[in-house]
């Protein structure tokens, strides 16, 4: 009841969940130029997921999960599937978790129980070698259509524990606004990053959901440890102020949806502004004909680095006027940190030390 006023009052004010507000890239994440200034290790086509052990590296690509060999910076195709990969996973041991698009899991080097088919699992990490967990983005929407289901602000995902033994599944949380990474922390729970809601939570005992990083200035990805006791969290689209704002007129949404092709949209997107036909471009986004690095754009690329109680200690940027956008995944390696740029079509190679010039520490353009 008391939640339920609280969000009237906010309507009306325009605070709280109603407020249109986006917080600036500053502090810790104050933009630069590292990540647009990474070398391409490889140059693949909309990569989704990384995963590694130490010992053994996958790309998911497509319906395809390569093998890489990072020194040599080769590839080879490891597993190929009848449908597109939503997320993998890799455990200590070796054994290598493939979700499919068709609701599949898929268990390859391991022998388990019949799992249950889940649609729309967007990230997966392995517990322990008998069991996995998954986040589910939506129970209404399938994987490649999340820019419905964040237009609408949907709230329908989910997070599961499955015994890899027995096949059986267990919801540990719901109500979630996309669920996009997931992670195990060294206490053994699990942190979550909730992409619509712009934060990252802890997900407990009875359901419990408890946000450890709020109000990030974009759309989280998965999330990731780093060779110490922090994490790497992928930051897939950068929120804006009109974005939010349609969001909250549901008229306007509902004939934009119908009427538009998607990829028209007044939405976040993977690939950088690339058609007069998309919205924010002219002379928003540009300025004596060079497109500006510091422009509103529906598309960004940034790597943040969080402590151990997720607080960010750096960034890492592509900014308006870069190409490394839509970043899903990040996994660190002994030769550095290897990042999924799937708007950009690449693998990046990336060093966790690197830091920026001094001239973006300042913000200078």
């Amino acid at each position: 009841m008391i939640g339920a006023l609280k969000r009237t009052w906010d309507n009306f004010r325009g605070a709280g969940e109603a407020a249109v507000t986006v917080p600036p890239m500053d502090g810790a994440l104050r933009p630069n130029r590292l990540l647009e200034e990474a070398p391409v290790l490889l140059d693949i086509t909309a990569p989704e997921d990384i995963a590694t052990n130490g010992q053994r590296t996958f790309i998911a690509a497509g319906r395809q999960v390569l093998s890489l060999d990072v020194l040599a910076k080769t590839t080879t195709v490891a597993h190929e599937y009848a449908s597109d990969i939503t997320a993998i996973a890799l455990s200590p041991n070796g054994m290598l978790a493939v979700a499919l698009a068709d609701g599949e899991i898929r268990i390859e080097a391991g022998e388990t129980g019949k799992l249950p088919r889940v649609r729309c699992v967007t990230a997966m990490t392995f517990v322990s070698e008998t069991e996995l967990a998954i986040t589910q983005g939506s129970t209404s929407h399938s994987a490649d259509e999340w820019k419905p289901d964040l237009m609408q602000r949907g709230a329908t995902g989910t997070v599961q524990r499955i015994n890899l033994k027995t096949g059986e599944a267990k919801r540990v949380a719901d109500k979630l606004s996309w669920p996009y990474g997931i992670v195990v922390t060294s206490d053994g729970k699990l942190a979550v990053s909730e992409s619509w809601r712009n934060r990252l939570v802890i997900v407990g005992e009875a359901s419990a959901v408890t946000p450890v990083l709020d109000d990030l200035p974009g759309y989280p990805a998965r999330i990731t440890r780093d060779a110490g006791d922090g994490f790497w969290l992928s930051i897939f689209a950068p929120r804006n102020q009109i974005i939010e704002f349609i969001q909250r007129e549901p008229e306007f949404l509902r004939r934009m949806m119908t009427e538009v092709p998607a990829e028209y949209w007044a939405a976040p997107t993977l690939k950088p502004s690339a058609t007069f036909l998309e919205p924010l471009q002219g002379g928003a986004q540009k300025h004596f004909g060079m497109l500006k690095p510091w422009a509103p754009s529906r598309s960004y690329g940034l790597v943040a680095r969080l402590d151990r109680q997720f607080r960010p200690v750096m960034g890492y940027h592509s900014r308006a006027d870069g190409t490394r956008h839509g970043v899903t995944q990040c996994v660190e390696t002994t030769a550095g940190l290897l990042v999924a740029s799937k708007g950009g079509d690449a693998i990046l190679l990336l060093d966790p030390n690197a830091r920026s010039v001094a001239r973006d520490q300042l913000g200078e353009h």
